[in-house]
This record gives C-alpha cells, sequence and structure tokens, in this order.
C-alpha cells in the first residue's frame, strides 16, 4: 500500500483548484449571457431605426406627392398629358423604389399610403378628363390644385397617421 502522504500535495492543489474552476465557469457562462443580451438590445435598436427611418421615407414619400409639390416639378413646355404621364411615372417609381417599407409600418398606416397615392394618381386623370383639350398646362395644374384642395386632404392626415404611430415606437 501506498503512503497517503505522496499524494497529499495533490489533494492539496485539487481542493484549491476546485472552487478556482467553479468561479472561472460561473464567469465565463455570466458573461456570455450578458454578451447574448447585449446582442439582443442591438436587434431591438436597430429594428427600431429601421422603423423609423421607414416613417420618414414614407412622411417624405407623402409630401413629394402632394399636388402643390407635384406641379413644380418638369419643364413647363410640357402638354398636359405629358406632364400627367411623368407625374405618374415619377410617384410610381419612388413608391416602388420605397416599397420595402411595408415591412416596418403598420399594415393600416401601408393601406393609408397606397390609397393615397391612388388618389392622387386617379386625380390626375379625373381633372384632365373634366378639361378641355386646349387647356395649358398652368391652367391644368390650377384646376388640379382646385380639386384637390375641394376633397379631403388625405395626404396630411395619412402623414398625421404615420407621426402619431412613430411617437408610439419611440
Amino acid at each position: 500500500m501506498t503512503n497517503l502522504s505522496e499524494y497529499l500535495p495533490y489533494a492539496f492543489a485539487l481542493i484549491i483548484a476546485i472552487p478556482f474552476l467553479v468561479l472561472l465557469r460561473q464567469f465565463v457562462f455570466t458573461y456570455i449571457r450578458l454578451k447574448e443580451q447585449e446582442i439582443k438590445l442591438l436587434t431591438v435598436k436597430s429594428n427600431s431605426g429601421n422603423k423609423t427611418q421607414s416613417y420618414e421615407r414614407m412622411t417624405l414619400f407623402m409630401d413629394r406627392i402632394k399636388p402643390s409639390n407635384l406641379i413644380q416639378r418638369f419643364d413647363k413646355e410640357l402638354a398636359v398629358h405629358e406632364f400627367i404621364f411623368l407625374t405618374e411615372k415619377s410617384i410610381n417609381e419612388e413608391f416602388d423604389y420605397n416599397s420595402s417599407q411595408q415591412l416596418f409600418i403598420t399594415k393600416n398606416s401601408w393601406e393609408n399610403i397606397v390609397d393615397a397615392k391612388n388618389a392622387i394618381i386617379d386625380l390626375l386623370h379625373k381633372t384632365y378628363e373634366a378639361m378641355n383639350t386646349n387647356i395649358t398646362l398652368d391652367e391644368f395644374k390650377t384646376i388640379f390644385i382646385m380639386n384637390y384642395m375641394e376633397g379631403e386632404d388625405y395626404i396630411a392626415k395619412t402623414i398625421d397617421d404615420l407621426r402619431r404611430e412613430i411617437l408610439i415606437i419611440a
């Protein structure tokens, strides 16, 4: 039988090492848990930033399709039908460019944005259809704005809804 005193230094080292290893393990697991929380927090902040940016971009889009802003686009030398074509094309291109923003905007707000866009395009066409074919572009623009002002201001309503929602999110 071997002498137990030979193993005493090993036993002493083991008794000292076990609490150290337990504390090291606890530290590593706590560190990993904190890093996971940090990643989750950064993800939430990133999503919040995406939502804020989406609301900003769609508010800008709504502002750009206001008739008062639309009539300032393009050359004044255009025929009325050319102005309508270019304006509708511009609205649809900008809308298509921003269509990915619907991922971060509520369904109701997105539907309001789509409805407002379609209403502006419809108003362009209805104004043109109700006009005399010999009308100038300036006269068309004036009547277009007057027709918009006579109806419901759905663009301002949609922008207000977007503002309310972003305040809730932020």
